[in-house]
């Protein structure tokens, strides 16, 4: 049986922060700990679920009593990502794939409890104590606790609010000491931490994973494609997904693919087991590595070759898959899935249908442009008139909003980034047919124009990495919303680099990406 500090290493290791450590010390003098992790039943799992996966096979050596919780209402509260109409297919999905994923890393699902979340939140009790929380906690306080996890919208509904008090709730209605989750739900955790007193309830331990970065260099996601393997992908799409992935020679910092080493495959390891780089002779053959740091450091070094990393990780996640995929074999399974995540169905021409039209970043003309004339307009102080070249015939006018943020001898012959199927708009009576894409904050206010890739030049489309296929909108229709709803999720990140969801905007031609010069995590408008 193991000691107290090895218990203690097993349940922490890897892990990006606890809350509460000295709370986890006292409760492992005296028994095991009670631990439980969530998952709401949204996009379909994906591989970045072995990270938690890998951890809860930590805490059950380490004799914790494990329950996952399958928090089904949490799923339609979070901006109705699973609508009510699919919540218990996709719960149902959930249920049999994670415990499929368990059953593939060697966890024995009978060390674990299972429970959804609408098997005791319906309950008078629970219910109640939703009212009590919604009665302490300020909208405020609410909003910023769900900042990193539930969507955000420009015009959040009272659903996404509620969620943080109902995830601090299920702390005391699962009866555990201790939450496990990604480090994005520390705002929840805190919040948790603040507010279970008020009501009576103790305080609770928070272990904290790190956000392993996806395929793309950013956080792995159900809704980007190419930043995730799905668990049911083949040989082949995993093989070009890992081709496709980013692992820059010696960069081992925003990599999917070392972080996939580390957090999943070599806590799996038996100790007596390598991690094999499989190489061929020319390039010195295979080479074996019995703890991460060393693969890391000859990752750095650039001893390793990316694609070799690639093809050595590929053959481990095949593996994983592998009996994943067996267990889908089963008719009603496949039949479950088709039910759960239906594919979209577009809209054709003019058709009356009931079919969704799909909102993709597709569906923008974002173009390189240069401003080859700037005038202050002749009516607003605040505004300049463009004219820009855009690669066609005939230069655009556009209005923006820059005077204040930018001089004007500084926005002649400026190469910019175009939105360019805006329907035209009037704006103190000169027309405008585009919009000149910034990054801005509110306060203090700044607005800096987004800075075109490298080697672009007037008329390069800029597309959204994953979103190649498909031709913009002729004129994006303003009843729909097409813009605003895309909008929500276009950003600049810690890099500088401005993403949707995620993934970069690069250009079409050379595949650079669109930047800005200071600006971070900041939206694009």
């Amino acid at each position: 049986m193991a000691n107290l500090e090895e218990k203690k290493h097993l349940i922490t290791r890897n892990l990006q922060e606890v809350l509460g450590e000295d709370r986890l010390t006292e409760i492992l003098k005296q028994r095991d700990l009670k631990i439980y992790w969530g998952t709401a039943t949204t996009g379909r799992p994906h591989v970045a679920y072995f990270v938690p996966m890998s951890k809860i096979a930590d805490f059950l050596k380490a004799g914790c009593e494990v329950t996952i919780l399958f928090a089904d209402l949490h799923a339609y509260l979070d901006n109705m990502k699973a609508p009510w109409d699919l919540l218990a297919l996709r719960t149902q999905y959930y249920e049999v794939a994670i415990k499929a994923m368990l059953t593939s890393i060697g966890v024995p699902l009978d060390k674990l409890k299972f429970v959804r979340g609408t098997e005791y939140q319906l309950s008078k009790e629970y219910t109640l104590d939703v009212y009590r929380m919604s009665s302490v906690i300020t909208e405020h306080d609410a909003k910023k606790a769900g900042a990193e996890v539930v969507k955000q919208v420009e015009h959040p509904l009272l659903s996404g609010l509620l969620y943080p008090g109902l995830q601090a709730l299920d702390e005391e209605y699962l009866k555990v000491d201790a939450q496990f989750g990604g480090v994005d739900q520390r705002k929840i955790f805190t919040l948790a931490e603040k507010y279970l007193p008020s009501l009576g309830y103790a305080k609770r331990v928070h272990l904290m994973n790190p956000m392993v970065p996806g395929l793309t260099g950013t956080k792995m996601s159900s809704s980007e494609e190419d930043s995730k393997i799905d668990l049911l992908d083949n040989p082949a799409s995993v093989k070009k997904k890992l081709k496709k992935a980013f692992c820059e020679p010696g960069n081992v910092t925003d990599n999917g693919i070392l972080s996939f080493i580390k957090h999943v495959l070599f806590p799996l390891m038996k100790p007596e087991v390598t991690f094999q780089i499989l190489r061929a002779l020319e390039n010195g053959g295979n080479v074996e590595y019995s703890n991460f740091e060393d693969l890391e450091a000859a990752f750095a070094k650039q001893e390793i070759h990316p694609g070799d990393l690639k093809a050595s990780v590929e053959q481990e996640i095949n593996r994983l898959l592998a009996p994943i995929q067996n267990t889908f074999k089963d008719p009603k399974l496949q039949e479950l899935t088709k039910k759960a995540y239906p594919p979209p169905t577009k809209v054709k021409g003019n058709s009356n249908s009931n079919a969704v039209d799909e909102v993709t970043p597709s569906k923008l003309d974002i173009r390189v442009g240069k401003i080859v004339e700037v005038s202050k307009h002749p009516d607003a102080d605040a505004l300049y008139v463009e004219k820009i070249d855009l690669g066609d015939d005939e230069h655009r006018t556009i209005v923006s909003g820059l005077v204040n943020f930018v001089p004007i001898d500084k926005m002649q012959n400026r190469d910019v980034v175009v939105l360019c199927n805006l329907k035209p708009a009037k704006m103190r009576g000169v027309e405008s047919k585009g919009m000149v894409l910034c990054a801005s904050v509110d306060e203090p206010k700044q607005v800096e124009p987004l800075l075109p890739p490298e080697g672009s030049k007037p008329g390069d489309r800029i597309i959204v990495e994953g979103y190649e296929s498909g031709q913009p909108d002729d004129i994006l229709n303003p009843k729909k919303k097409v813009w605003e709803k895309l909008q929500v999720d276009l950003k600049t990140n810690d890099s500088l680099t401005v993403v949707w969801q995620g993934n970069k905007l690069i250009s079409k031609v050379n595949g650079n990406p669109v930047t800005t010069k200071s600006m971070k995590n900041a939206p694009i408008k």
